[in-house]
């Protein structure tokens, strides 16, 4: 087949992709709402140091976000174009540099804990249970790393599945693990919340070692290639495109954190309790969106692999419109119903703490439906290898409109209202702006294979090991 044919298998449909990453992260929202019921019965100040532990963790993911935005894009491009042996390598070239990444970032959370807390400006007590979850979240960082990474080349090359019963058996284990060491259960010791942090990171260590047993027994669709990996053009085609992920990432985490050291020292620990629990609550909702983004992650690069751009815009608004449309139906639910969510979460809630709950539910309501835009049309320009312009308009919307909004609020001794419905303000912008680079056709030819990839399926093996490797992954490629 000519580099320039299409492939003669079918694309995978949008729903068998999107459908297992729903279902597995709605698992994972289902172990955070547990461990936010168990470390609720030991007080507010337990839920804003877990809320900060996980702000903190998701910071320290940002070089592994930008390696992964890379494999996506990259993997699904050449499974399109039928170059499997290819997709495995850059999958083994993904995961070295994911592993050097997740111990570069584990290092300042382990040993500067306590410092990392301190900039929250929440109360000592808080600063000190924070400062705990950061450091074992740290800890586990490499099995989280190894978890995200080959998880992200199965989804690329359409297998959605196998990372969900492999999320299955994570769970499986997470939430025993959190009754046991969260509250003291079986004999164990009464962690709190570093219990928390230790059971995520043995569960997501099992997860580890079970992705690691079935790529490389060659059990999975994306082949385990011993050879051939390490040479330079792979590393400089990941670095290439996931680099402006990396940095949306770190803008992202520093406009965040900045916004969220604002809310805790000048609106106080109720304030930044009631925020941790509505993100918690609307977990549900991002949960769905990032299935409709990895669904349009993949089909885009897939697509556009296989020189069918019309199809990669299709598969893009059509996961648009099933992501507003969920994700917008389940903020409602919630919305209703929020002052008996923060009651189950919380046994002798605050009064402050409910009302400030009830005002940030209604502006992630509102933001919800807008979120939709980023998750999947922003998910299928970072498929195409378009991972420049999201981070743009991250840039604008975070730090030039809702950080910018926050900082008035502060100045200005406003109501922590405004601080909430800066949210509101800073999606409207970031919708706005990903619309009009889809609408563009700039987008999709930002990435070409190389050469020698382009053509690895149609001029053979040069090797035995190719040869094996090729024989193992042609039936995969067409299932």
């Amino acid at each position: 087949m000519l580099p320039s044919e299409k492939p003669s298998f079918k694309r995978p449909r949008l729903g068998s992709l999107a459908f297992p990453s729903i279902v597995t992260n709605l698992m994972f929202s289902l172990v955070v709402i547990v461990q936010t019921k168990f470390v609720g019965e030991l007080g507010e100040q337990a839920i804003a140091a877990v809320g900060m532990g996980q702000r903190v963790f998701f910071a320290t993911q940002a070089l592994l976000m930008a390696i992964t935005a890379g494999t996506t894009a990259l993997v699904a491009r050449n499974w399109g174009a039928e170059n499997y042996v290819e997709a495995g390598r850059m999958t083994m070239a993904s995961l070295a540099l994911s592993a050097i990444a997740s111990v570069a970032s584990a290092i300042p959370g382990i040993v500067f804990a306590y410092e990392i807390a301190l900039v929250f400006g929440v109360d000592e007590q808080t600063t000190r249970l924070a400062a705990e979850n950061i450091r074992w979240l740290s800890v586990f960082n490499l099995a989280f790393a190894v978890n995200f990474t080959i998880g992200a080349a199965l989804r690329a090359a359409g297998d959605a599945w196998t990372p969900f019963w492999i999320s299955v058996a994570v769970n499986i284990v997470n939430i025993p693990l959190l009754y046991a060491l969260v509250l003291g259960h079986w004999g164990f010791p009464a962690l709190g919340v570093k219990g928390a942090a230790i059971a995520g990171g043995v569960a997501g260590l099992l997860g580890a070692v079970i992705s690691l047993i079935l790529w490389m027994g060659q059990w999975v669709r994306v082949t385990y290639v011993r050879d051939g990996w390490w040479e330079k053009h792979r590393f400089r085609q990941l670095i290439d495109v996931g680099y402006p992920a990396g940095i949306e990432m770190m803008v992202f985490q520093v406009g965040y954190f900045f916004f969220l050291v604002l809310l805790g020292n000048y609106y106080g620990t109720s304030a930044f309790a009631a925020y941790s629990l509505s993100g918690t609550m609307f977990m549900v909702c991002m949960v769905v969106g990032y299935g409709f983004s990895v669904a349009g992650s993949t089909l885009s690069g897939q697509y556009l692999g296989a020189n069918d751009p019309e199809g990669a815009v299709r598969s893009g608004w059509r996961a648009l419109l099933y992501a507003a449309l969920s994700m917008g139906a389940l903020a409602l639910v919630i919305v209703l119903n929020v002052e008996a969510i923060v009651a189950v979460f919380l046994a002798d809630p605050d009064p402050q703490t409910v009302a400030y709950s009830v005002q940030i539910a209604w502006m992630l309501a509102l933001s919800t439906p807008l979120m939709a835009i980023e998750f999947a049309i922003g998910g299928a320009l970072r498929g195409a290898g378009d991972t420049r312009f999201p981070m743009v308009s991250t840039l604008i919307g975070l730090i030039g409109i809702r950080c910018v909004i926050a900082v008035a609020c502060v100045l200005l001794s406003l109501d922590v209202i405004y601080m909430f419905a800066a949210m509101v303000a800073e999606n409207i912008v970031k919708g706005v702006l990903l619309i009009g680079r889809y609408r563009t056709d700039r987008w999709k030819n930002l990435v070409q294979l190389e050469p020698a990839q382009a053509t690895a399926s149609t001029e053979g093996p040069t090797s035995p090991e190719d040869d094996r490797d090729d024989a193992r992954v042609s039936r995969l490629g067409r299932s």
